[in-house]
């Protein structure tokens, strides 16, 4: 299948084409000197956060987080099993596409990289990981620190290739995308006894809005300048929420809802607070998936899709990274049917929706 497979019937990959065809005419017609050469609207992608932005880092740890196996990759370029959580393209490649950086966002780790990667732009996402300390730990993944740390050591090779004052102009100009948040709250506060004996939720989500609001400000003292934070899914609809918390009837934890409710509520609230500290032009910008998400699982006929509680990858309960696998995993006949790929992860047809949403309400402010 090539890069680009056909999208939903919904109107919102439509949506997404026009707009972005307006927003690159507008681009070119202000003379966004640095990138004329290329076309695209930025000139680079960088991409921090957890499974939903991890290309395949993960590939380099020992840890059990991780899906370089198949049938992960089973819609991707050659059905390859790169380290994507999901059948195919997952955000940071749709964003990069869309906005003609290039077709696809390499993991920093486990590929060789290319000068012209390095100037367009990585993801130093790692499955799993999150904004509590402990979250990262647990599993053995990076923490958000430790892709801060990888951000500057990409830094320097950046400017090796690019010189100084080229190098500093593509960090400044570059758009960061930063999601992470989900496995705190579903995997560290609600499945292990770690966090809940000594915090209930608002105090935990503050411990989160803590974090996330460091990382920004840490990000923004290396360079960023235009940075779209991604807010929280509905995780208690997500396949293998429904399960562990979801009753006989596996109906969506509203808990885990309101959890991520509160957070969003509170991170937005954050963002506009340093926007306004900032005070240098920066671009943060709030960006919201949870309701998208949830009208995909709510009506999923709407946008083409037939289920929408479990992952197509098992019997869509628990199945996630080394359950998913081509030996003792079923797989669904038509991925295009399921809104999420395993119990935890959208499939690629999902993805596009929800960034044609992205386009239409945030890119604009950001590029």
């Amino acid at each position: 299948m090539g890069l680009r497979t056909k999208m939903a019937s919904h109107s919102a990959p439509a949506l997404f084409t026009s707009l972005l065809l307006l927003m690159l005419l507008l681009a070119r017609a202000h003379g966004y000197s640095s990138n004329r050469t290329t076309g695209s609207m930025v000139p680079a992608i960088i991409a921090f956060g957890d499974s939903i932005v991890d290309p395949g880092n993960n590939d380099v740890l020992a840890t059990t987080i991780r899906c370089d196996f198949p049938p992960y990759g089973q819609d991707f370029i050659d059905h390859q099993a790169t380290g994507r959580f999901s059948n195919g393209l997952i955000p940071t490649d749709l964003i990069a596409s869309g906005l003609g950086v290039k077709e696809l966002l390499p993991p920093y780790l486990g590929v060789d990289l290319s000068p012209e990667d390095i100037l367009t732009g990585v993801s130093f996402a790692s499955g799993a990981t999150g904004f509590d300390p402990i979250t990262p730990e647990i599993v053995s993944v990076f923490s958000m620190t430790d892709e801060l740390k990888l951000f500057a050591e990409y830094k320097e090779k950046l400017y090796a290739i690019a010189g100084e004052e080229r190098g500093a102009e593509i960090v400044s100009e570059a758009l960061y995308v930063v999601c992470a948040g989900t496995d705190d709250i579903a995997n560290t506060y609600f499945t292990t006894p770690f966090r809940r004996p000594h915090y209930d939720i608002p105090s935990y989500v503050n411990l989160l809005i803590s974090g996330a609001s460091d990382f920004i400000k840490q990000l923004h003292g290396m360079g960023a300048r235009k940075i779209g934070f991604v807010g929280l899914p509905p995780i208690g609809c997500v396949p293998s929420q429904r399960t562990v918390g979801g009753g006989i009837l596996r109906q969506c934890e509203e808990t885990r809802n309101q959890a991520a409710q509160l957070y969003n509520s509170k991170i937005e609230q954050e963002i506009r607070r340093l926007s306004g500290e900032f005070g240098d032009g920066t671009k943060l910008i709030y960006i919201d998936i949870y309701d998208v998400l949830l009208d995909l699982i709510r009506r999923p006929g709407y946008y083409g899709f037939k289920v929408s509680t479990k992952g197509c990858c098992g019997t869509g309960t628990i199945e996630v990274t080394l359950l998913c696998n081509s030996k003792t995993a079923t797989v669904c006949s038509d991925v295009t049917d399921y809104v999420f790929w395993d119990s935890y992860h959208p499939t690629e047809k999902a993805y596009k929706i929800i960034v044609g949403s992205i386009f239409d309400n945030y890119i604009q402010f950001l590029v």
